[in-house]
């Protein structure tokens, strides 16, 4: 269907990650947007010669690009319907962008959309939601549109990360897409967390420290002496329920669980498996499979959200592959 290059447009790209594995895969931007200025100076940073513009999705102007791209994508926002936040959805602003993003699709019809969300919003509602935004997306009925939930662990990413992902080809193009099939490679921090370049991180309070030397890979507060369980949880030592992220030290033997935004958040420790520290910016970055030469810009605390907000690379790769595949 297409000779060349196939051609995508990224809204929402934060600092690349879906982007880098598209690219890997043989596409060709056509534009990057980000409202995030660190963002789209990472992106600048490392997609030289790429049209980046850094405003609200809202703003943009695709006139150019009507029946003229072949991917549309983005990671519209998601906190809406984390398991963790607090699941307003479509009521919260940032849930509006997934109408805008609607908006696009039926004002450039790409020949493939995609939008990379939470597992969260498959639930949201009762799955009402996720059958509201497909109904919006897809409201001229110009695409077929399929959904699955993806585990980044099952792409040759040494980490359990779930997401799901919502893909419309235009049936007037009669494009058949494919999930690409799970990879019989398991990448393991083990494979990854050696000769890391070194680099700015985060550090742990002494009383911290002291804990985590108590806990052996894999483990988490449980692994504790019951008096330093209750001093440390508090009262949320009686309130029942995993808490397993608590306290959690990484495992050389396996993935790591699913990156967060901050590396040291009291419900949501990723010590590293040898040493009483959290991940340095490096190691994030590792996980989530981009290239060491890859560069984030903004202070630490911005480069670990980029980081742990992207798309792993090795995930975005194989998608793309499939997409591709689909266009040809």
């Amino acid at each position: 269907m297409t000779s060349h290059s196939p051609t995508f447009i990224e809204v929402c790209a934060g600092c690349g990650g879906l982007s880098s594995g598209l690219i890997n895969a043989g596409f060709t931007p056509l534009l990057l947007n980000d409202n995030n200025k660190d963002c789209c100076n990472t992106l600048k940073k490392n997609h030289e010669g790429a049209n980046i513009i850094c405003c609200s999705m809202d703003k943009l102007v695709l006139t150019d690009y009507i029946d003229n791209v072949d991917l549309l994508t983005g990671g519209v926002p998601c906190q809406s319907y984390s398991q963790s936040g607090l699941r307003k959805g479509l009521d919260d602003p940032r849930g509006e962008l997934m109408y805008k993003f609607g908006d696009m699709i039926n004002a450039i019809r790409p020949k493939i959309f995609m939008i990379e969300n939470v597992k969260g919003l498959l639930s949201h509602n009762k799955g009402k939601t996720l059958l509201s935004i497909i109904e919006y997306l897809n409201k001229n009925n110009l695409y077929d549109v399929q959904y699955k939930v993806l585990n980044a662990f099952d792409y040759e990413v040494p980490q359990k990360r779930e997401r799901v992902f919502i893909i419309g080809t235009l049936k007037s193009k009669n494009i058949t897409f494919t999930f690409p099939e799970n990879k019989e490679n398991k990448v393991l921090l083990k494979d990854v967390l050696n000769d890391v370049p070194n680099s700015p991180g985060n550090s742990y309070s002494n009383e911290k420290i002291n804990l985590f030397k108590l806990i052996p890979q894999g483990g988490c507060w449980i692994n504790l002496p019951i008096d330093e369980q209750k001093k440390y949880l508090g009262n949320s030592y009686l309130s029942g329920g995993g808490k397993r992220g608590i306290l959690y030290r990484l495992s050389m033997e396996k993935p790591s669980l699913t990156l967060l935004c901050t590396p040291s958040q009291k419900q949501t420790e990723r010590c590293h498996p040898l040493e009483e520290r959290p991940l340095t910016l490096k190691e994030y970055s590792r996980i989530q499979t981009f290239d060491d030469s890859y560069e984030f810009v903004g202070s630490i605390s911005s480069q670990y959200k980029q980081i742990g907000n992207a798309v792993p690379v090795k995930l975005a790769y194989y998608i793309g592959l499939a997409l591709k595949e689909s266009l040809i």
